[in-house]
């Protein structure tokens, strides 16, 4: 049965309206003819009885598919899933249940449009559980406009749907959020808005230069540590308060300490820093 069904191949493609044209010339059926194929696929699973069930239904479909079209998602996408709904009501289909086809397909195709647009709307999801499903939906259809509900029209949505007003509140807030493109060009971002492929990458943040720069910074200072302990301790005293202190002291004051000119200091200096240079060279 499964394979009858899988071998019709409802993909409304490119050219939507040609679609739309094809599905619209199939006859729609009697209930007597609907009766007679849905028992000839019940009782004997006749691969006929089930495409003309299907193709006849398809435009029903598309009527169904159209209802959806204010979630911004495509059409043809949306009718691709509830041709999938259909196939499996025809499936289930028995004419001992005593209503018609389209009756009872309405609940498989809705299910699988649902399903869609759940998954496709948003990036993130705006629902998960059932309750909130339902409360999706309803609150699309409830939505008279496009502006917030004001407060007593969201008590009055939630008296209504059965559901706390905090639900509605936070529900209507996810249906008016907007995603922003990852990857919208330069002419797209106006307002001062960036796609997030502009920024997301951070060069600064590579693990292997951190990893090279730490390890650069703890050979210099142990090649430093070694170099001053090869110094004098006056020499190595002058270049500790000159260059590696938090507040740097002057020559005149480390002249004043020591008993000597400033210039004096300044050659201590200067040869303390050459042997220095020397040491780390080395």
């Amino acid at each position: 049965m499964s394979t009858a069904l899988q071998t019709v191949h409802l993909v409304p493609g490119s050219n939507l309206n040609a679609y739309m044209q094809t599905v619209n010339s199939f006859p729609v059926l009697s209930a007597e003819r609907e009766k007679e194929l849905g028992e000839e696929l019940f009782y004997h699973e006749s691969l006929e009885a089930a495409r003309e069930l299907v193709m006849s239904h398809l435009r029903f479909v598309v009527h169904i598919a159209k209802s959806y079209q204010g979630y911004g998602l495509p059409l043809a996408d949306l009718i691709q899933e509830g041709n999938v709904g259909l196939m499996k009501a025809v499936k289930r289909f028995s004419p001992e249940k005593g209503v018609r086809l389209v009756s009872f397909a309405v609940h498989w195709i809705k299910a699988e449009m649902h399903e869609y647009v759940l998954r496709n709307w948003r990036i993130v999801k705006v629902a998960t559980t059932k309750a909130q499903r339902k409360l999706f939906f309803n609150l699309r259809s409830s939505k008279k406009r496009l502006a917030w509900f004001t407060a007593d029209e969201a008590q009055a949505v939630a008296d209504d749907l059965g559901v706390d007003l905090k639900e509605v509140l936070r529900m209507e807030g996810r249906l008016t959020a907007t995603d922003m493109a990852f990857d919208m060009g330069n002419d797209d971002e106006e307002d001062g808005f960036v796609a997030p492929a502009h920024y997301l990458e951070d060069h600064s943040a590579n693990p292997a230069a951190q990893l090279e720069d730490s390890n650069w910074e703890e050979n210099s200072q142990r090649q430093l540590l070694a170099a001053l302990n090869v110094l004098d301790e006056r020499s190595r005293d002058i270049l500790q308060a000159r260059w590696l202190n938090e507040d740097k002291a002057t020559l005149h004051e480390l002249a004043d300490k020591y008993g000597v000119s400033a210039e004096r200091i300044r050659q201590l200096e200067a040869n303390a820093m050459k042997k220095l240079k020397g040491s780390i060279e080395l």
